[in-house]
């Protein structure tokens, strides 16, 4: 009988703890990854990110090979970054010349301003370029109005017209190059205000100059670009450009606009002493400019000379000079 009565008691003590447990609370379960699963997930990101790069590197290379040969003069810490600000460039200066309609365009545009939204929402849309330049924003804090300048002013170009007077031209040069290398110098980690004074008439003279550099091309379209006013004050029509004629009135259009340019390289320079010596790579493309501005007063302005079509084969090793002896 004192058995029994035992028995009972411990199997109503046994159900009290058992209700007792229940009101206690219950822990997540923990799930514990795999080192497997840990190799290839790190894989699968590491392998993404350098598909970006690579395809970061070979557009920089196919469309802006300039501005490749500057960008691995960067330091090897910001180099990346450099060829990925350089490929958005690319990217939103192509649209123009790869669509047939105007919509279209806008499209394309329409997609980069959402990506640099999204960009510094931390959710970068799946394309190799936003990638990199999602990790080029977070790395050096990049300033959000540059890349969206630089889309905009493309988005107007799409109107596909003459620049009216050299002023317009200038405007797209600043909002466009200018942008860039704001960007760049950010990258760089250079905040002086003679560094971006530097930066806006290299700018402008790069803008001015690669109008200057694509009139043969344009021209071959049946397109041109060059300032109206320039142009009518040197009795120049379109369809002079548009039959590639060499005649002094037309050599007269393309050294006042050249001219200019150099006007902004001199104001460029003005600045050197005072602008840091880290903002040197940001600034190599003046090599760039430097050299067209010589080879077409060599060939006495003569925009459609064939020795203006071919590249420097000595352009890398004067980058590289003048990256060693950090002056532009």
């Amino acid at each position: 009988m004192r058995f029994a009565m035992a028995s009972s008691i411990s199997i109503k003590n046994g159900l009290l703890a058992t209700k007792n447990s229940l009101h206690k609370k219950i822990p997540y379960p923990t799930f514990i990854q795999r080192p497997i699963e840990i190799k290839c997930t790190r894989a699968l990101t590491n392998s993404t990110g350098q598909h970006n790069e690579q395809y970061c590197i070979d557009t920089v290379r196919k469309r802006d090979y300039e501005g490749f040969l500057c960008s691995l003069l960067f330091p090897e810490a910001v180099r990346r970054s450099a060829l990925a600000l350089r490929a958005f460039n690319v990217e939103v200066a192509q649209i123009k010349d790869s669509v047939s309609q105007k919509t279209i365009g806008l499209m394309r545009m329409q997609f980069w301003k959402s990506a640099v939204e999204d960009i510094y929402r931390d959710d970068p849309p799946a394309q190799p370029v936003s990638g990199e330049l999602w990790r080029a924003v977070r790395k050096h804090t990049l300033t959000r109005r540059w890349m969206l300048r630089i889309i905009s002013e493309r988005e107007k170009d799409l109107e596909d017209k003459a620049y009216r007077n050299l002023q317009e031209l200038e405007a797209y040069g600043e909002n466009t190059q200018s942008s860039l290398l704001y960007l760049l110098l950010e990258t760089l980690g250079v905040k002086n205000v003679h560094a971006d004074h530097a930066a806006s008439h290299i700018g402008k003279a790069q803008g001015i100059l690669t109008c200057l550099r694509a009139t043969p091309y344009n021209s071959s379209r049946r397109k041109v670009y060059l300032p109206m006013d320039i142009c009518m004050l040197h009795g120049v029509s379109q369809e002079d450009f548009i039959r590639g004629s060499r005649d002094q009135n037309v050599r007269d259009v393309i050294y006042d606009i050249a001219s200019q340019a150099h006007v902004h390289l001199q104001h460029a320079r003005s600045f050197s002493e005072n602008v840091p010596h880290a903002a040197m790579p940001a600034f190599l493309q003046t090599v760039v400019l430097e050299d067209y501005l010589q080879r077409v007063r060599k060939a006495d302005f003569d925009v459609f000379h064939p020795s203006l079509q071919k590249r420097n084969p000595m352009l890398p090793l004067q980058l590289y000079i003048r990256s060693w002896r950090k002056i532009y």
